[in-house]
């Protein structure tokens, strides 16, 4: 059982508690909030709170949390497409569609289940049973470069290089539009949407920093395809802050029009490049997940033009390349 205590500050007096606690606990869903109060699991004074009371200055409010009722994730015999493996880590080129980990409604078919059938007990458990070997994770519809890590020594390590931001990730993407520089960077920190909670969008107020760097590649009438590389890695990064350059990503419904003109399914964003130290040797070693996205490919094909001609031509190929730090370029 998790527990919380929250002193409420004159800048929360008068709002509502289970909107305090929709953004304080943004990882927790409005409607899981409204459940733990009805059940008595938030309150003050030992008294339970109902979901419409409203904060005072110097409130002290407690929460309860029960612990999850976890399932149990089975192996199943999923191809995979593994770019790079040795003891410690894993480099997977994860396909479109597949989600990273199990989640509610989607118990099977992830990529933690093709991890277990692969990999066996040979995952770090930092994150629990549900995330085995997971240090960070991509969106369903995106494809490409996935760290696994296979132990709790790398997964600390990996951490710790994310947490510092020295690890590169640069992604392809296409978007609406023609982005009016050649080249940009977008700071806006993220957080949830205060609206509509399964959403993030730019929040000065509640959010976390987020860094953008971003390059056009070539431009076409309506779209332009660029580069992005990622400083940090908020949730949706890419989607939310392409989106609010008012350029979002094509086939993108959630960030984007609800409706695109090729019936893409989901955006075109695809993790090329993956570059890290390695956790036991120190050496940096970098991965180029040359496979084109279903989404970029559909793309090509509908224009009739040779929309990332230099990628399709060289599908399914993997660069790998291998520098000791010492000689490692700035990143």
């Amino acid at each position: 059982m998790d527990e919380f205590t929250y002193e409420i500050g004159v800048e929360n007096a008068g709002e509502r508690i289970d909107k305090f606690l929709s953004g304080e606990l943004s990882e927790l869903s409005r409607s899981y909030i409204q459940k733990l109060l009805k059940e008595g699991m938030v309150t003050l004074g030992g008294k339970a709170l109902k979901a419409n009371y409203r904060l005072r200055e110097k409130d002290e409010i407690e929460i309860k949390i029960p612990p999850a009722m976890e399932p149990d994730i089975l192996p199943e015999n999923i191809p995979l497409d593994i770019l790079y493996e040795d003891s410690d880590v894993l480099v997977v080129n994860k396909p479109k569609g597949m989600v990273v980990h199990p989640g509610a409604g989607h118990y099977s078919g992830t990529l933690v289940n093709a991890l277990l059938y692969h990999c066996g007990d040979s995952l770090s458990g930092i994150n629990g049973v549900m995330r085995p070997g997971i240090v960070h994770r991509i969106d369903r519809d995106t494809t490409g470069s996935l760290l696994v890590c296979k132990n709790d020594l790398a997964h600390r390590s990996i951490a710790e290089q994310l947490k510092v931001h020295s690890i590169t990730r640069k992604y392809r993407a296409i978007v609406y539009g023609n982005l009016k520089e050649d080249e940009g960077t977008i700071d806006a920190p993220i957080g949830r949407h205060p609206v509509e909670r399964k959403k993030m969008a730019i929040n000065y107020k509640n959010g976390k920093e987020a860094v953008t760097h971003y390059r056009v590649l070539e431009r076409f009438r309506n779209y332009t395809y660029i580069e992005c590389q990622l400083e940090t890695g908020r949730t949706h990064q890419i989607r939310v802050h392409l989106s609010s350059l008012h350029h979002p990503l094509l086939g993108d419904e959630v960030y984007g029009p609800k409706e695109n003109p090729f019936h893409l399914e989901g955006q075109t964003l695809h993790a090329m490049v993956l570059g890290f130290d390695h956790p036991s040797t120190g050496e940096y070693i970098d991965f180029s997940a040359v496979h084109i996205n279903e989404s970029l490919r559909g793309f090509a094909v509908s224009q009739t033009v040779p929309t990332i001609h230099y990628i399709s031509r060289h599908a399914r190929r993997v660069e790998c390349r291998y520098r000791r730090v010492a000689q490692s370029p700035a990143r």
